[in-house]
Parts: C-alpha cells; structure tokens; sequence
C-alpha cells in the first residue's frame, strides 16, 4: 500500500504542478495553451506529456528509495557490504561513469535496478534476495548489467521516448476529438460532451499503442545491458546470472519500477507487447549466440 500511495501522490503533484505553469503561462503571457490553433495545442500537448516525463525522471531516485525502502550504504557495515561497494564503484570505473549510490532493499525475489536522473548521478540497489541468493560472481554481474544501464543513459533516453510519445498522444487524442465534435456530431460552439469523450477514448487507445513502444524500446535495452553487463563482468557470469533468476521466487517490482529492475517475470499472448523486459530464455540465448559469432 506504501508503494501505491507514493506512485499516485506523486503523479497527482506532477499534474499539479504542470497545472500551475500552465496556468502562469495562460495569466503572465496572455497564450491560452490548447485553443487558438494546432500550435498553441502542441505546446499544450509537450508541456503536460514532457513535463510528466521529466520530472518522474528527476524524482525517480527519490522515488525508487521511498517506494522500495532502500538503504543506502554509507559506510559498509559487514563484508559483503565493502565487497557489493567496492565491486561497483570497480565496474562504474570500468564503464568511465562516476561513483553511483549503493544499496540493499529488503525482497525475497532476486531483483536489482538502476535509476537516476543523470549517468554521473546515478543510484544501483539490489534485494537482499539477490544477495543471500547468488554467488558473488553472479551478483557482479548482475551490477554491470545495471551499471551498464547508468552508461548507456537508459534513464534518460526512456523519459525522453515517453515524453515524445505522451506529447503525440495527448495532442492527436485532442484533434481526433475535435474532429469528431465538429464533423460527425456537427457541434458548431465552444467544444461539446462528444469533444470530451472521444479525446479520452482516443488518449486511452493511442496511450495502449505509445506502452507498446516503450516497452519495445525497453526491451531492446536489456539485451544491451545483457552485453554490457557481460563484457564487464564476464559473458559466462552473465548468464549463470541470467540462469539464477528463472528460480527467483517472490513479488515482482512495482509497475512503475519494472523498467528499470533485471527481472520482470514472464508474460503470455497479447501481453507480451507490453513486457519491459524479454524472456530470460531469450537473454540467454542472445548471449550465447555472441558467443558463437565471437568465436568465428
């Protein structure tokens, strides 16, 4: 319940507070955003869907401490502690990023993540499942597949995709919508109930299309972060990784963490469009076969 009162108070303050720029912008300015044309709509629209887009992205690793009760290692308090410290702070050097914050958050399931709002500037977190339930081998791994995420700017690069895709979605909803009022319901005033209806049928249809891609992209990514995880830490401490996972038992990440976690579970028929991440047979069999193409 924790976790899903945090994800809705902070979309309700990023609705509020985009509320207010828009409102500062509508009294300062004298520009009703949304009228007078498609584009004072597309500001409208690019406002709401990159505004939302990038301040989840500056909150994320606020957010990702809160919703998933980390710890951050200040000064390690056991072995393994300095060992999962100095092990990340080796592969970010590796990787040529800076130092990121370290820590444990307490889940049955093997699970870690990356996020943050900057590459420099970043936050890696592991559960104390993945710790007590994996050799060191494959929790090294396991951190340069997510420190490999954190240089290749994945955080950014998805809230910037999702804020293309939101501003495209809230501005053709609200064209499908006029369209409708004016030449199918033949409304010839200020925009009418069918206006209102039809741009939330379309917002929520193009928004199913807009998650179809995302989670494309974020699959994409693993595989990525799979390779770079695998040239960090070794391609056979890859996989072995990969391989422990399929036994991880416990609840997965909250939705809004699941992009960013290394397992996700699995998905069957329509819904497999919309995993963010590929089925770790598939992960593992990528690997493997660049294996084979290496040693040709």
């Amino acid at each position: 319940m924790k976790r899903i009162f945090l994800f809705i108070v902070t979309n309700l303050a990023v609705l509020a507070l985009l509320s207010v720029v828009i409102f500062v912008i509508q009294q300062v300015f004298g520009v009703h955003l949304g009228q007078g044309g498609l584009g004072s709509l597309l500001i409208f629209a690019a406002l709401f869907g990159f505004g939302g887009a990038l301040i989840s992205l500056v909150l994320s690793k606020f957010m990702a401490k809160r919703a998933m009760g980390v710890r951050v290692i200040q000064a390690p308090q056991t072995d393994l502690e300095s060992w999962l410290v100095s092990t990340v702070r080796r592969l970010a050097d590796q990787a040529h990023v800076a130092m990121p914050e370290v820590g444990i958050f307490d889940a049955a399931q093997m699970n870690a993540f990356a996020t943050g709002a900057r590459r420099n500037a970043a936050l890696v977190a592991v559960s104390s499942g993945l710790l007590h339930g994996m050799s060191r081998p494959q929790i090294e791994a396991v951190l340069g597949h997510e420190i490999s995420h954190v240089a290749n700017g994945d955080m950014v690069t998805l809230a910037l995709l999702q804020g293309v895709l939101n501003t495209f979605v809230i501005f053709l909803a609200r064209i499908i919508g006029s369209f409708v009022d004016r030449a199918v319901l033949k409304n010839e005033r200020d925009s009418g109930i069918g206006f209102f209806v039809t741009t939330m049928v379309a917002q929520i249809i193009l928004g199913i299309f807009a998650s179809m891609i995302v989670s494309w992209f974020s699959r994409y990514r693993e595989f990525r972060a799979d390779r770079g995880g695998a040239n960090l830490a070794g391609t056979d401490r890859m996989v072995s990784a990969l391989e422990a996972l399929k036994r991880s038992p416990g609840e997965p990440l909250p939705r809004q963490m699941q992009a960013f976690g290394i397992n996700t579970g699995a998905a069957s028929g329509f819904m497999r469009l919309f995993m963010t991440h590929p089925p770790l047979d598939q992960r593992i069999a990528a690997l493997q076969a660049g294996i084979g193409k290496a040693n040709r």
